[in-house]
């Protein structure tokens, strides 16, 4: 990665919205790469777990929204269980995923908005997420 300016005014609501939906705070990243060694999904990213967390913290949202990897994520937690850190990568995907959706002006995605965003051997984001977040 180049230079790049830290924080561009224009996505400093965007990013906090995103913060606050995952409850995470990514300045606690070490860049130790852990999350991205043990990621499954990683060769199928075109940027890697431990970076979409460095272009959270300089502020570049538009780079990891419009990514291949936030769709790609399976929310297996790996990379959660690895952090020494203790910092949810995956709630911060699903956090991204989330801002999108709401910037469409809505609240679901539709299954014909994502055609080629979803690999179909990975499993389903929904799928995963749902079992998450209503395992407890």
């Amino acid at each position: 990665m180049g230079r790049m300016k830290i924080i561009p005014d224009a996505k400093k609501k965007e990013l906090q919205q995103i913060l606050e939906i995952s409850g995470e705070n990514v300045k606690d990243c070490m860049q130790c790469g852990k999350c991205t060694a043990g990621c499954p999904a990683s060769s199928s990213m075109d940027i890697l777990p431990h970076q979409v967390i460095r272009l959270l913290q300089l502020g570049q949202l538009d780079k990891v929204a419009n990514s291949q990897t936030i769709w790609s994520c399976a929310s297996c937690f790996t990379c959660t269980t690895r952090c020494p850190r203790n910092i949810d990568l995956a709630k911060l995907m699903e956090a991204v995923r989330l801002t999108i959706i709401r910037s469409k002006g809505s609240s679901r995605l539709k299954a014909d908005d994502v055609p080629g965003k979803i690999d179909p051997k990975m499993p389903q984001q929904a799928i995963v997420s749902g079992f998450r977040k209503y395992n407890k």
